[in-house]
């Protein structure tokens, strides 16, 4: 035998070893087994829950299940509290006592020429329980509002969602009996427009502090430092929109007077500051003014400086009262913040500015029980 024909038959062409090499690679057959059709579970059936997440449903089940009977608690209060007082109210009678001989008229609520908008087209960025507290604050703005020594025009724009659902469901649609106060599935803009309106028709006093407002107008200008930097130059804010403030805190101007005919918008987002310049970019995209609350020139804080919105609302409302900040913030900041005056405080240390209006700290417990009564109350 040849040396050529020993290496063709000891050695495979090249065809045949690309084509081993193809028969290698080439997945097996499926077997009967496989090719059975296979059960999606992330189709058929929901992915176990974690304890904290059943925990979590457990909790808010046992709420739900109770929610009668804390609603006939509540009304059972309610009898008792006006039993109570009338029973006190005839004793003072029996002894000869005037019951009402020192008791304090309080003034009459005027309203004045400005708006307060909650912007709350902020839901896809929030929990369940953040847009429950949401709707707290929002109940507790409008009791505030309702019962300050000056009121303003009050809106709430993005009214849709779940949000909504909740005023409608929970609440049994209550706040359709709040007078003052305009809820419009329209965005903040739209709202400012209406506010406009009411504004011109009827808008209200012009109290000392807004008149001064008028005749000691101060100049809008940047703070020497910025709290939230843009890589791009800010644009010039827009004429048709000059009556609009945006509050922000991460805004590079602060809110000195409160402005007649002007429209003061809230960012109704509470999300415990994941979405970091959220509310300022969108007023800063649309050429709106933006200002933050003065809060780090005039107090200091033994923790973070962040306030709830409906603790933003009563700020400025104090403001028309006492035509004062310091004062303002004082009566208004929660004592466990520990907020004191810059010139009480005796140490030097500086408070990083947080979100005023943006952000608050989320209670577990829901509260129903809190805003419930309120918001039954036009």
């Amino acid at each position: 035998m040849s040396v050529m024909d020993t290496d063709s038959t000891e050695r495979p062409s090249v065809d045949q070893e690309v084509k081993e090499v193809i028969d290698k690679t080439k997945p097996a057959a499926p077997s009967e087994a496989s090719v059975l059709p296979q059960k999606r579970p992330a189709e058929d059936e929901a992915p176990p829950m974690s304890k904290n997440a059943l925990k979590r449903l457990r909790k808010q089940q046992e709420w739900e299940a109770g929610k009668e009977d804390r609603k006939q608690k509540r009304k059972e209060s309610r009898q008792a509290r006006r039993v109570r007082k009338r029973e006190e109210r005839a004793a003072l009678v029996a002894q000869g006592i005037d019951p009402d001989a020192h008791k304090t008229q309080k003034p009459p609520s005027v309203s004045v020429p400005v708006s307060l908008i909650f912007d709350c087209d902020f839901e896809q960025y929030m929990m369940d329980k953040e847009l429950v507290s949401l709707g707290s604050q929002i109940t507790r703005s409008y009791s505030e509002n309702k019962n300050a020594r000056f009121r303003t025009h009050m809106f709430v724009s993005g009214w849709n969602g779940k949000l909504a659902a909740r005023f409608h469901e929970v609440l049994e649609d209550k706040h359709k009996n709040w007078k003052g106060i305009d809820f419009l599935e329209g965005d903040f803009i739209a709202c400012a427009e209406e506010a406009r309106k009411k504004m011109e028709e009827n808008g209200g006093k012009m109290i000392e502090p807004l008149k001064k407002s008028v005749n000691e107008k101060i100049p809008w200008e940047r703070d020497e430092r910025d709290p939230f930097p843009m890589p791009d130059p800010e644009p010039e804010p827009r004429e048709e929109y000059k009556d609009i403030v945006y509050l922000s805190s991460d805004s590079p101007y602060t809110l000195e007077r409160l402005e007649p005919n002007t429209s003061y918008v809230i960012g109704g987002l509470v999300d415990k500051n994941r979405e970091k310049g959220l509310c300022y970019k969108r007023a800063r995209q649309l050429g709106i003014r933006t200002a933050r609350l003065p809060i780090g020139q005039y107090m200091v804080m033994a923790s973070r400086q962040v306030l709830a919105t409906n603790h933003v609302v009563e700020i400025m409302l104090k403001w028309l009262e006492y035509e004062n900040w310091g004062d303002a913030f004082l009566s208004v900041i929660p004592k466990r913040k520990g907020g004191q005056l810059r010139q009480q405080e005796g140490a030097s240390g500086e408070v990083e500015d947080e979100d005023e209006g943006e952000e608050e700290e989320v209670h577990e417990s829901a509260p129903e029980a809190e805003t419930e009564e309120a918001a039954s109350k036009p």
